[in-house]
């Protein structure tokens, strides 16, 4: 039960007075850095066994050649080369074969002398006096007066099929340099040289712990208005792959105790990363730990920047102490922003050069002036080769706005918008990147995320956009997807999709989905009554709230239809899916809504039908040839996908 608060503490937390000042990126940037000494930590040595992906910090300089001696490169005979002149397979030229057999180390005890030759292996010595290989091939061996003879059917060079000592590495030559990163390659060479260590630039430890009430570690059970802790698995692996090394030291509630003696425990590494409570809301305790450290202390609390606005930049005696906001997208890109330089050049790496493309926006996007945003973007290729950028409207809350993001557009804290079709630079996240092979845009269903698993686990990669119906449907026409789910209906036929058809387009035929009223089991406004009834029921009483779906969904004509022009409680909040709808209700906030009847099971919700829709699927006829197309449509017909879809709800059509 939540204390009651005094008004003086109610005044407190609404007046959120915690930031110092707001300024803009490169200034903060500036600031931060001038408190740094911007260099690699140390050196250590590393065993080559665990020398992937450090950074050299000097250079190696072969102390041996390679190969260290004259060596074969074939399978064949030592010779020596004037003894093969006009040798040919109509004249061949005989030589006679020296007892010993040359394998790799095999030590030649018999000089080549002139008419003889000596069989060696490839990777043998070469002998004294010889000075070239004949292969294998190009000879017949043959006894003769009891001596093995070997007829030379081609005439060798000085030098053919021999690998000089130190034509692949010289003794005294530099192999690698200070700085470079070790791979599996560079390993190769070292190995090559005999060095069993090398010298690596220290990785910087990095101490990450999140703080708040509502964190739950993953595993544990989450009670309703618990949060997963993600932020400290994403900083981990984030920290890693800018060179660090992640040290967690789990989470601290909103206790400012708790935050201080993690905060002191995190000062023992080189950089210490904490998530949440820099804000301006209530509770956000973090900044004010942090607020204690001195030499210089806090530089920065507040950047203009979206997502990221509340970052806070502080240093103590050159050791670098950052709160990133709480939300996920947020924290994951200030991250990029301001921490990933910093740990790479403590860590002796090059700064990140992403690469950079052009695209134009799909969708008119619109800003908050003075403040410069950084819009996530899906890239899609439209049918004449262009890019068009997508953005992501998923949030800086939403786990997965980064990670599914293709990159990233920069509006200008002086503009408010960006309109549709202009042209931007959209900046890549990730390295070797890649668009996907199989492009579905449109309204989202569990049963279309069976069937892009599928085309999945056959080597094709998927991006699916979840933009509702009439999104699918205008990405289909401007030929920007490979595929547009949807389930869109003609108020006056009552037919699905199909009047949506035009001479560029084809329908494939998905499956039937049962929409209906979804509530809380036990709620006697709808327990036993038809969806109709409900919701004459439902329209009447004004302490009973709607989840609405957005306009543009299929589900929401049914609802507009179900109303009948009146507008109810809750009818202007909006969900974009039925999963939203459905936990809106199962928590509460909600008393009913329109969903689908797998989603309701999910929830384990109350549903009365209100009627079965078609989900199809429209695809671009310029796009209906390619592989990964052909293949998602023929899963349609496979029995084993369609008992699967059958198994989640669906009705399938016939074929």
């Amino acid at each position: 039960m939540t204390a009651r608060r005094s008004n003086s503490e109610l005044l407190r937390a609404a007046q959120q007075q915690q930031f110092l000042e707001v300024i803009g990126r490169d200034e903060a940037e500036a600031k931060f850095r001038q408190c740094l000494d911007l260099k690699p930590l140390g050196e250590e040595l590393v065993h080559l066994a665990h020398a992937l992906g450090r950074v050299l910090s000097r250079d190696v300089v072969a102390g041996v050649d390679v190969p260290g001696f004259d060596r074969s490169r074939v399978d064949g005979f030592a010779v020596r080369s004037v003894d093969t002149n006009g040798a040919s397979v109509d004249a061949p030229r005989t030589l006679r074969l020296n007892s010993e057999i040359l394998t790799p180390g095999v030590l030649p005890q018999a000089e080549v002398l002139e008419g003889t030759a000596t069989i060696v292996a490839t990777g043998g010595m070469i002998p004294r006096g010889a000075d070239a290989v004949v292969m294998v091939e190009q000879t017949e061996a043959r006894e003769q007066d009891g001596q093995v003879l070997a007829d030379i059917y081609r005439t060798v060079a000085p030098g053919a099929f021999i690998a000089a000592a130190g034509s692949d590495i010289a003794q005294g030559e530099t192999i690698l340099r200070a700085g470079q990163i070790v791979t599996s390659r560079e390993i190769g060479s070292l190995a090559a040289i005999g060095l069993a260590q090398i010298h690596a630039w220290r990785k910087p430890k990095v101490a990450i712990f999140s703080t708040g009430d509502e964190l739950v570690a993953p595993g544990e059970p989450r009670p309703l208005g618990g949060v997963y802790d993600s932020n400290s698995a994403i900083f981990a692996a984030a920290v890693a792959e800018a060179g660090g090394e992640p040290v967690q030291l789990g989470r601290a509630r909103d206790v400012e105790g708790e935050i201080a003696a993690l905060l002191a425990q995190g000062l023992n590494y080189d950089l210490v990363l904490l998530s949440g409570g820099t804000s301006k809301g209530a509770g956000d305790l973090a900044y004010h730990a942090v607020s204690k450290l001195a030499n210089p202390g806090i530089v920065v609390h507040g950047v203009a920047l979206k997502p990221g606005k509340p970052i806070c930049l502080a240093v103590t005696d050159k050791k670098p102490v950052v709160i990133l906001p709480g939300f996920p997208t947020s924290a994951i890109f200030t991250f990029h922003e301001f921490v990933a330089p910093v740990i790479r050049a403590f860590a002796g790496l090059p700064p990140e050069r992403p690469e950079s493309v052009k695209a134009r926006v799909a969708a008119r996007t619109a800003s908050d002036r003075g403040r410069t945003e950084f819009v996530m973007t899906s890239l899609l290729r439209g049918l004449e080769g262009n890019l068009v950028a997508y953005p992501t409207n998923k949030g800086s809350g939403a786990v997965t706005a980064f990670g599914q993001a293709d990159g990233f557009f920069i509006i200008d804290a002086q503009s408010e918008t960006v309109p549709e079709g202009a042209e931007v630079e959209v900046t890549l996240i990730g390295a070797h990147h890649k668009l996907a092979d199989l492009v579905i845009v449109g309204s989202h269903c569990v049963g279309l995320d069976l069937l892009a698993g599928r085309v999945m686990s056959e080597g094709f990669s998927v991006r699916a956009l979840n933009v509702g119906s009439n999104g699918g449907l205008t990405a289909a026409k401007r030929g920007e997807c490979d595929i547009a789910g949807m389930h869109l209906m003609d108020p006056a036929t009552g037919e699905y999709n199909r009047l949506f058809l035009t001479d560029d387009l084809v329908l494939v035929p998905g499956y039937m989905r049962l929409q209906g009223i979804v509530f809380r089991p036990g709620d006697a406004r709808y327990e036993g009554r038809t969806a109709e009834e409900a919701a004459a029921v439902a329209v009447a009483d004004p302490a009973c709230l709607l989840r609405n779906r957005n306009a543009g969904a299929g589900t929401r004509i049914l609802i507009d239809r179900l109303l009948k022009g009146s507008q109810p409680p809750g009818y202007a909040n909006q969900a974009k899916t039925h999963n939203a709808v459905a936990a809106a209700v199962a928590q509460g906030r909600a008393d009913w809504g329109v969903a689908i009847e797998t989603v309701a099971r999910q929830y384990r919700l109350g549903f009365l039908p209100l009627q079965m829709e078609h989900y199809d699927f429209m695809i671009p006829k310029k796009r209906a040839e390619r592989p990964p197309v052909r293949r998602f449509v023929a899963l349609l017909a496979e029995p084993e996908v369609r008992e699967q879809l059958s198994q989640l709800g669906f009705e399938l059509k016939k074929i």
